[in-house]
């Protein structure tokens, strides 16, 4: 019997334009993107460095960047935040039949931009009985230690949760601990569908 729902952030709630920040880049003419600054990506991701020494990573590696053109590129992979989705978790978090959690890989510069940008944002946070950032917690899925901490700190039992997120890893790698996971498709599927998507476990 499911009593906890974990939610991602990314198309699943926010939608996102995933290849946009490589193209916005290749626009000014950045092509190759040596280890480094794919390492430091993740380690942004997970609250590892400061915004200011990761937009300085960047610029010191492409000479063509500025902090403003830096912070357009990488916050063009944020769209729109369909209200129609907040108000599905507003009703759902008001019956109260469930506990919600949101689990999200994300940093300070994109969500700064959706506090910014969406007008709803701090009441949806609200809907949710615990709210994991992985720039906050310095854990990022796909890796198990960040499912085991969400687990630990609510005292939940995995059999009794159900994990939604759009990445593959990342609902692989909670059903190794026995956490239901939905691997939701964007292009096809939507999270308002959810009980009747997964009927099967409610």
């Amino acid at each position: 019997m499911i009593k906890t729902i974990i939610f991602d952030f990314g198309d699943v709630f926010i939608n996102l334009d995933k290849p946009a920040t490589i193209r916005e880049l290749k626009k000014l003419n950045i092509e190759v993107f040596p280890e480094d600054i794919l390492h430091i990506n993740k380690d942004y991701e997970m609250g590892l460095v400061s915004t200011e020494s990761f937009i300085t990573s960047y610029i010191d590696t492409y000479s063509s960047l500025t902090p403003e053109s830096m912070t357009t590129a990488w916050n063009s992979i944020l769209m729109d935040f369909p209200k129609y989705r907040f108000q599905f978790i507003k009703k759902l978090s008001e019956d109260k039949n469930y506990k919600f959690i949101l689990l999200s890989n994300t940093n300070e510069i994109h969500i700064d931009w959706i506090k910014e940008k969406v007008p709803f944002f701090e009441e949806f946070k609200s809907c949710f009985d615990a709210f994991y950032l992985s720039h906050e917690i310095n854990l990022r899925k796909p890796n198990l230690d960040i499912f085991e901490y969400v687990l630990n700190k609510d005292q939940l039992k995995a059999e009794e949760c159900l994990f939604i997120d759009d990445t593959i890893e990342n609902t692989k790698a909670a059903e190794k601990l026995g956490i239901h996971t939905w691997n939701l498709e964007p292009t096809r599927e939507d999270v308002i569908d959810l009980f009747t998507t997964n009927k099967a476990l409610f």
